[in-house]
């Protein structure tokens, strides 16, 4: 038997994951068949792309889109797929959603499968379902899920996030994640096997080392407090000084107690960690752009010892200075 599938579709989706989840599904039980000359299988999953309305539509990238039919048409759905969508970070979800997050929180207490992609979790913490539960969304979303969602326990470095009883609620992190969580339905609905299949089929690679390696680290929340402001703009400037968070409590003729307080309050991360991590967002860089050995990193950038920087890198972006280094500049196009 298989899973009434639907994916859904809004204005503020993008083409691409969409439809990538679309093909991805339908090609399970079919497309290795017809590469090794066998029968096709009975389909998994009998996916379709829905809309509140049922309406085309014009998608954030100008396409035009025509779904199959409306939310509220049978069958109901055993599994639900929310893409990406094209939010400003710093705000709210819009009010034309709730409705949609009404049905999804109707679906989910029916007994559904509720999943997401990058930014769709935000649609999920809307519809309630994310509640209590771990969930991860693109790194750039972190804050705005947490923050919307209070509720929610982000895990901002995972990939995929399987939560609630029997799993019925599943995150997926960045828009290329669509493919994890594809990966992920289909080895749990069709076997290992065939996830094995789809991977070689699509040249998928799971990103097993989690998002933090894609992260940007400085894009931490926003706020009002201008003397807080004034002293992040200092420490991007002298973030390689030794005691600049000493340096930025006497800018602010403030105790370093009373500045840790005020720091901490406005942007969520004590001045320390904030420090580590305009130290480490720069080594990123220099990691990604130049030939700097990894200790003319570290001092650069305001450590004594190599081995402190080597050690706070990871812990941030987990995996090591040199196999970041490795990962990026094989993009660097080679030199004819």
């Amino acid at each position: 038997m298989s899973l009434n599938t639907t994916v859904i579709g809004t204005r503020l989706t993008g083409t691409s994951v969409l439809f990538s989840i679309l093909d991805v599904l339908a090609s399970v039980g079919r497309d290795w068949e017809m590469l090794h000359g066998l029968p096709a299988q009975s389909p998994v999953f009998q996916v379709s792309l829905r809309t509140l309305d049922g309406a085309p539509y014009w998608d954030v990238n100008g396409r035009k889109i025509t779904p199959d039919g409306m939310l509220t048409e049978a069958p109901e759905p055993d599994l639900i797929i929310v893409s990406d969508l094209h939010l400003d970070p710093n705000g709210h979800l819009p009010d034309e959603f709730n409705p949609v997050a009404d049905w999804l929180s109707e679906a989910y207490a029916r007994g559904a499968i509720v999943t997401s992609v990058c930014s769709g979790s935000i649609l999920l913490g809307a519809a309630g379902v994310l509640d209590g539960k771990e969930a991860t969304t693109h790194w750039g979303y972190a804050d705005m899920l947490g923050r919307n969602f209070p509720k929610v326990k982000v895990c901002r470095e995972r990939i995929l996030v399987a939560a609630g009883d029997g799993h019925q609620v599943v995150t997926a992190g960045g828009a290329s994640a669509w493919a994890d969580l594809m990966l992920y339905l289909i080895g749990r609905f069709a076997g290992t096997e065939e996830a094995r299949r789809i991977a070689k089929i699509y040249l998928i690679d799971p990103h097993d080392q989690g998002q933090l390696t894609y992260a940007s680290l400085a894009s931490g929340r926003q706020h009002d407090d201008q003397l807080i402001a004034e002293a992040q703009v200092w420490a991007a400037r002298n973030y390689h000084r030794s005691s600049p968070v000493t340096a930025m409590a006497v800018m602010a003729q403030m105790t370093e107690r009373g500045f840790l307080r005020r720091f901490r309050k406005a942007t969520g991360q004590a001045p320390a960690d904030y420090v580590q991590t305009l130290r480490v967002e720069e080594a990123k860089q220099l990691l990604e752009t130049t030939a700097m050995s990894i200790e003319e990193i570290s001092a650069e950038i305001g450590y004594t010892e190599p081995s402190s920087f080597r050690s706070a890198f990871r812990k941030r972006v987990g995996t090591s200075a040199s196999a970041y280094r490795k990962k990026w500049q094989a993009l660097v196009p080679v030199s004819s």
